[in-house]
């Protein structure tokens, strides 16, 4: 049994994390997820100022502190705090050990950077392959106690540690298919213990802790928590975890293509969830690759409107804002009303709704002074106690996420050891061609027909839903079997249609999960060009589950 531990689900997390991990308890390995699509257009910026940056930088503040206590406890160390930069990374780890007179071997995968491979049209910042985990299994092979990637799978940090660890060969399709989910598990730190949890008032989370993998030479695993930490391991809070930012019944992989209908989740006592019953297949045939581009300047102005006529307020400022714009209109103009008043109200801001604006130029004027100059001309020439949540500034780059396919045999996936050898790293041999059909998921029975009430969805199921590109994913779980023969006939794509009416003519699939309990939905285009556009008042596409579940269905009353 491999006990492997998560410090980080995102560049920002909580810093003292790594230290927590590393004295609360035994771990063989210790892994670190700071890359999302959002992380790399920062990351490129960065590498834009100074070539030398473009990695986590708080991932080497925390080896300062911690480095030492892994040597000690003899953990090591798997992150992907490299980002655009591994190789940098790396030398400065060198450096720091070197400093702090710790014997420690530093390894490093490259290769995922594609950006001088060819032409990717104009305004591209990064584009990187999303590698598997064979450099990060030849690195540990290689004796490394701190391996450093760029852009990798995020499960791959798991994938890699255990192929290395078991010596998985590449076509053990279902250990690869096992490892992976777990390390998806693990992937997103405290939101596999409770954190942003639907149902989280059953536990105390006000510090959850961070969740380990112990992996097994088949691939199953349980995942649990050092003890006294915050936070739970549950079968719930566990499937949470596998719905988000997932797509269909098949997970594909550059290693594996894990099949999550087959994912079966129990109890294994307080804090313990084993998953087993994990079946692989081959990759795909192509390699996805992440490229962001900058899209220009973007500037956002709330104008404030309270008390009666709001409706009629929002027609007035707008209109007075699209007059004075026509002078210099920017390329998009976007206008959202979010009626937060309430009647009658007690407090002056439950009296209040808000206006937004947003507009995106290629223009530092256009999107600038123009926009805050015309909001601020309307302080004393609109509409009766209008003002703004703050001053207007000036516009700020914002960019986009395009996923695109890649011959995996036109990159180079390399392992760099500690002595400095450069392994390559083949792809696996089998990979499929296309898209496979669909697995024969069956329905359950419906529920009998009685009597019905109208409540919250969320009184019955719970959803947690995230970003992919321009998409949002909302995976819907039941908690038992009779709110699952409900919920996999009541959620229809129309169903969601309709609770949802910004995505109602948006393109939405359904993915049945049986095993789970639970239904996935992915709405194409909600997140328009991707969570760095930020177009939406929630531009991450994280509280669209906690929205459907607020919104009001007929519910059997034998569910309530």
């Amino acid at each position: 049994m491999l006990r492997i531990g998560n410090a980080s689900g995102f560049y920002g997390d909580r810093f003292d994390a790594m230290e927590e991990m590393l004295t609360g308890g035994p771990l063989d390995v210790l892994t670190g997820d700071y890359l999302a699509e959002l992380t790399m257009l920062v990351l490129g910026r960065d590498r834009l100022k100074d070539p030398e940056r473009g990695y986590a930088r708080t991932f080497l503040r925390q080896l300062e502190a911690c480095l030492g206590t892994a040597a000690d406890r003899r953990v090591r160390i798997v992150a992907n705090a490299g980002g655009l930069n591994p190789a940098g990374l790396a030398d400065d780890i060198r450096e720091l050990a070197e400093r702090l007179r710790i014997d420690t071997r530093v390894a490093y995968v490259t290769g995922d950077d594609l950006l001088p491979a060819r032409d990717w049209g104009p305004g591209v910042l990064t584009a990187n392959a999303y590698l598997g985990g064979g450099g990060i299994a030849a690195c540990l092979r290689g004796g490394a106690d701190v391996v450093v990637t760029g852009r990798v799978t995020d499960a791959a940090l798991v994938s890699g540690v255990g192929a290395a660890h078991y010596g998985w060969e590449p076509r053990k399709y279902d250990a690869l298919a096992g490892a992976v989910v777990a390390g998806h598990v693990l992937e997103c730190g405290a939101q596999a213990t409770g954190g942003n949890y639907a149902f989280f008032g059953e536990h105390d989370v006000r510090r959850p802790g961070f969740p380990i993998a112990e992996l097994d030479a088949d691939g199953g695993s349980v995942i649990t928590k050092h003890p006294g930490t915050g936070g739970a391991v549950t079968v719930g809070t566990v499937t949470a975890q596998l719905l988000y930012e997932t797509h269909g019944a098949r997970y594909p992989g550059p290693d594996v293509t894990a099949r999550l209908d087959t994912v079966r989740l129990t109890q294994d006592g307080p804090d313990r969830v084993r998953i087993g019953g994990v079946r692989g297949e081959p990759p795909p045939a192509a390699l996805k690759a992440g490229l962001t581009r900058l899209g220009g300047l973007r500037n956002e102005v709330v104008f404030v409107l309270t008390g009666l006529d709001i409706e009629a307020k929002a027609r007035l400022v707008r209109a007075q804002m699209e007059d004075a714009l026509a002078r210099r209109r920017p390329a998009s103009v976007r206008w959202t009303l979010a009626r937060t008043d309430h009647p009658d109200a007690g407090v002056q801001e439950e009296a209040s709704a808000l206006l937004r604006l947003v507009v995106h130029d290629p223009d530092p004027e256009t999107v600038g002074r123009a926009v805050g100059a015309a909001a601020v001309e309307l302080a004393l020439a609109s509409v009766p106690g209008l003002h703004l949540t703050a001053p207007p500034g000036p516009g700020s780059p914002y960019g986009t996420f395009e996923a695109v396919p890649v011959d995996p045999e036109t990159v180079r996936h390399v392992a760099v050891l500690p002595d400095g050898t450069r392994v390559p790293v083949l792809p696996p041999p089998v990979r499929t061609d296309g898209v496979p059909p669909p697995p024969d998921l069956a329905l359950p029975e419906p529920l009998p027909a009685g009597p019905v009430r109208l409540a919250p969805l969320g009184r019955v199921a719970g959803a947690r839903s995230g970003d992919k590109g321009g998409s949002v994913n909302v995976g819907v779980w039941a908690r038992d079997e009779a709110g699952w023969r409900w919920l996999a006939h009541a959620l229809t794509v129309n169903r969601v249609r309709q609770l949802l009416p910004e995505a109602a003519e948006m393109r939405i699939t359904r993915h049945v999960l049986p095993n789970l309990r639970a239904l996935n939905f992915v709405i194409d285009g909600l997140l328009g060009r991707g969570v760095a556009e930020n177009v939406r008042f929630d531009p991450q596409g994280k509280g669209v589950g906690e929205w459907l579940r607020a919104r009001y269905v007929e519910i059997p009353e034998v569910l309530l």
